[in-house]
């Protein structure tokens, strides 16, 4: 259901490349999907709506039989600990939300790179939930209040306006 290339034909092209672990996460449900997907070479695959909990404990599961568990991405004073689900701020521990942690470790993961409201909500929930765009503008207040000294004038999670928001500070 993706546009151009469907998820299928980007497990078929991961695999031609290399052993990168793939979980599917998609809306088709019946048996047959299932199988297909798993045939063309995902390690596992998971259907919507699923929990947020589940999902995380099949990526560790996924990456841990792949010996490929991702590494921390610090940028900004940040720290992303995928593996852990573990934001540290200059040292000190923040709590996230699910979706702060996905903005968050999209962001440091490329510093300086602009994102999209649209893209940093693809790296939440997806486009084909009901959260509009602008509920990135919710969570980049929340994120701005635990991890800016001063979040009306932001010097870490800045706006680029008409466009989007990026991660600023070099590498922390």
């Amino acid at each position: 259901m993706l546009p151009v290339v469907d998820g299928l034909g980007v497990c078929r092209a991961l695999r031609r490349a290399d052993d990168t672990p793939v979980l599917m996460l998609t809306a088709r449900s019946t048996e047959d999907d299932v199988l297909l997907g798993l045939d063309v070479g995902a390690d596992d695959y998971m259907t919507k709506p699923c929990s947020p909990r589940e999902l995380m404990a099949r990526i560790r599961t996924v990456l841990r039989r792949s010996g490929g568990a991702p590494g921390v991405v610090r940028a900004a004073g940040l720290r992303v600990d995928p593996v852990q689900h573990e934001v540290r701020c200059e040292g000190e521990e923040v709590e996230c939300t699910p979706a702060e942690f996905a903005i968050l470790l999209a962001m440091a993961a490329e510093p300086e790179r602009v994102f999209s409201r649209r893209q940093l909500l693809e790296c939440t929930r997806g486009i084909d939930r009901s959260s509009t765009e602008r509920a990135v503008d919710v969570h980049i207040m929340n994120l701005r209040r635990k991890t800016e000294t001063d979040p009306r004038r932001p010097v870490r999670l800045l706006t680029v306006f008409g466009v989007g928001y990026k991660l600023s500070g070099g590498r922390g």
